[in-house]
């Protein structure tokens, strides 16, 4: 079993603060300024505060931490409904348990002491505090998207973003579209920047104007396209990144009178049914969620009962692309 670690104190010399600050800044009181509690907090997860474990939990962790610290609600997610559901049955199913972690508590310094066997990581973000700390305790972590920066014997769990992201454009293209627009840029994790890429080098390679609308997840009434649907060279098509984007796509085009699909083409990554019952029906790229859960909670059991992957690096998930109305040329819907 490892030693116990360092103390408060080897803590408060390395951070250059009084123990006391150490101890408000770890359990979330007194009257920091939050500049300094995440100094402290970063320091102790350097040092590895908190690395003793104790006997096996047969217990696996799961969280979202694109948006550590954030009240969000990930589990009201199509995508991340499906993918904790699937996991939490591919847990059980080789006798673990399941705990999924509440995005606002990313960071707290739970993570320090949390009595899980392992972690499973979604959209680890580049500066991931919550990931950091974990690398700290020596405790086996799986990632559901790639992460910022992997290190040697990293696993994780992925789709091709870069070959989705030039399929979709291909269909619309396909379709007749020549001005298409991605609805993106929110996240700071590596499926928002691989499909922005993909979106760039497709357009680029084509001599089209690569437009990037921003996504605003609380923009419902998807004000964020005025300005491009009043444009003379308006979008003829969207590639929407997030589950909520379709719905503000047709909510701006209905506001600015452009039809979908006679005006506008339309595509959303989503895992939301009620895609398919709209009318006009919308096409959908589904990621897989239940496929990557498995692959995911299997390589971290793996990786936590053998002490080592079977194979380091990026296990892929292909992608689907349902077709429907909403990004077919007006002679075939």
């Amino acid at each position: 079993m490892p030693g116990p670690g360092p103390t408060i104190a080897d803590i408060a010399r390395a951070a250059e603060v009084s123990t006391a600050t150490v101890s408000h800044a770890l359990n979330g009181t007194g009257r920091l300024g939050e500049g300094t509690r995440r100094r402290v907090r970063e320091t102790a997860a350097s040092l590895g505060y908190g690395v003793r474990r104790g006997p096996r939990t047969r217990t696996l962790g799961i969280a979202v931490t694109t948006y550590a610290g954030s009240a969000w609600d990930y589990a009201g997610v199509a995508y991340f409904s499906r993918l904790l559901t699937a996991a939490t049955s591919a847990a059980h199913a080789r006798g673990y348990a399941l705990t999924t972690l509440p995005a606002d508590r990313g960071a707290e310094p739970l993570w320090h002491t949390l009595a899980v066997d392992g972690m499973l990581l979604l959209d680890s973000p580049d500066g991931d505090a919550v990931l950091r700390a974990l690398r700290a305790r020596g405790l086996p972590v799986v990632f559901d998207g790639r992460p910022a920066a992997p290190l040697p014997g990293d696993v994780w769990v992925d789709n091709d973003h870069a070959a989705t992201t030039a399929a979709v454009l291909d269909h619309l293209a396909a379709s007749g579209a020549r001005r298409i627009a991605l609805h993106a840029g929110y996240g700071r994790e590596h499926y928002t920047g691989a499909v922005t890429a993909a979106h760039a080098r497709w357009c680029a390679e084509r001599g089209r104007p690569a437009l990037v609308v921003p996504f605003d997840p609380e923009d419902a009434a998807g004000h964020a396209f005025d300005a491009a649907f009043a444009a003379p060279g308006r979008p003829d098509a969207v590639y929407c990144v997030y589950d909520p984007g379709g719905r503000q796509v047709l909510a701006a085009a209905a506001r600015h009178g452009i039809r979908t699909p006679g005006d506008l083409l339309l595509v959303c990554a989503s895992e939301d049914p009620a895609y398919g019952s709209h009318e006009p029906a919308v096409t959908t790229v589904t990621l897989h969620p239940e496929r990557i859960a498995v692959t995911a909670v299997s390589a971290l059991v793996t990786l936590i009962e053998s002490g080592q992957a079977e194979s380091s690096g990026q296990y892929t998930v292909p992608t689907g692309l349902r077709v429907r109305a909403s990004s077919l040329p007006p002679d075939m819907y």
